[in-house]
């Protein structure tokens, strides 16, 4: 059972044992790994945009039909993050407070924390495409009592669009480029830099402006101008 179980988890990071998941566990499998990221602390590692692309790419191949595969993903990756939001939602401030395990980051919620902050009701749609925050993010929704009408319009708006670009871009490219399945290591790996820009860019612009703080500071020491 445990070989069984490093084995799934090494084919998940794996291009080739990618495919071959998908292969075996077809559209039910997608929609299992899919869910369970966006609805539980367990998910933040699961590879969700790879796994969107790689699938939407079998299905231009005749792998998966993509009216088994579109629809039905959409649905779970929306359910999902309602269990998230209702997590939060009867939680709230312990969240916090919890300690971290195998399952649980609380630097993680703190980042989503600080994104839904930035970008209020938009970063429920926004959080679909970077990955760990997409985890955390409906449960800091719920926590910061987002109105539930208006975090449900978001959400389903945010799981269409980031499912639907997904697998349809990747549907469309294995379709114009019929031999991309050979070089889809290629098309993760640019997923992966894209999906991870924005912190990338955060990270950047918060180095910035400390050192524009310090060197403001510098400015302001005595001694620090000519006489």
């Amino acid at each position: 059972m445990l070989d069984a179980i490093l084995h799934f988890f090494h084919s998940l990071y794996n291009p080739d044992g990618l495919k071959e998941l998908i292969r075996a566990g077809g559209a039910p499998l997608i929609c299992a790994i899919v869910f369970v990221e966006t609805g539980f602390f367990v998910g933040f590692f699961l590879p969700g945009d790879s796994l969107l692309v790689t699938a939407g790419i079998f299905s231009a191949a005749g792998v998966i039909p993509i009216k088994w595969l579109l629809l039905p993903v959409m649905f779970c990756a929306i359910v999902g993050d309602q269990i998230g939001y209702w997590i939060g939602r009867s939680a709230g401030a312990a969240l916090y407070r919890r300690e971290d395990s195998f399952f649980f980051r609380r630097s993680h919620l703190q980042r989503a924390h600080d994104f839904y902050e930035k970008y209020g009701g938009r970063a429920v749609i926004l959080a679909r495409f970077v990955p760990i925050i997409r985890t955390f993010c409906p449960p800091v929704a719920g926590a910061a009592r987002m109105p539930y009408v208006r975090y449900l319009v978001f959400d389903i708006f945010g799981g269409i669009f980031w499912v639907g670009t997904m697998i349809l871009g990747s549907y469309f490219l294995g379709r114009l480029v019929p031999n991309v399945a050979q070089r889809i290591h290629y098309v993760i790996a640019v997923v992966i830099f894209l999906s991870i820009l924005p912190a990338i860019i955060s990270i950047l612009r918060a180095k910035h402006q400390l050192n524009v703080i310090r060197t403001n500071r510098s400015a302001c020491l005595p001694g620090a101008e000519k006489e």
